[in-house]
C-alpha cells in the first residue's frame, strides 16, 4: 500500500468521525519498511499534534516522520516492531490527553 493509499483511507476515516485520532500502519516484511500515518480530527489538534504521534510510533519502528498537526506520515525500517508500537498509542494519547 502506497503512501497515497494510506492518506486516501485517513482522509475516508477523519471524514466519518466528527472527532477522533487515527494511526494506520502498514509492514512490508519483504523491503524492511514501514509506513505510517496519523490523523487528528481539527477539534482536538489543540491538545493532540499529528507529527508528536506520528513521531512516536516511528521511533519504535526505526524512523521518524512529520506534517501538520492535523495529518504526519513517518517511515521506518522495522516492520516487526509495528504491531507493539502501535499498541502503545493507548497509553500515550491518555497521557497528552490528561
Amino acid at each position: 500500500m502506497s503512501g497515497k493509499d494510506l492518506r486516501g483511507i485517513l482522509d475516508q476515516l477523519k471524514n466519518k468521525l466528527s472527532s477522533g485520532v487515527i494511526i494506520l500502519g502498514v509492514a512490508d516484511q519483504a523491503a524492511g519498511k514501514v509506513s505510517l500515518i496519523a490523523g487528528v480530527t481539527q477539534d482536538l489538534t489543540g491538545r493532540v499534534k499529528a507529527g508528536e504521534l506520528v513521531n512516536h510510533v516511528a521511533s519504535q519502528v526505526g524512523g521518524k516522520g512529520g506534517g501538520r498537526p492535523d495529518m504526519a506520515q513517518a517511515g521506518g525500517s522495522q516492520p516487526d516492531a509495528l504491531p507493539d508500537a502501535l499498541k502503545s498509542v493507548p497509553v500515550w494519547l491518555e497521557n497528552v490527553l490528561s
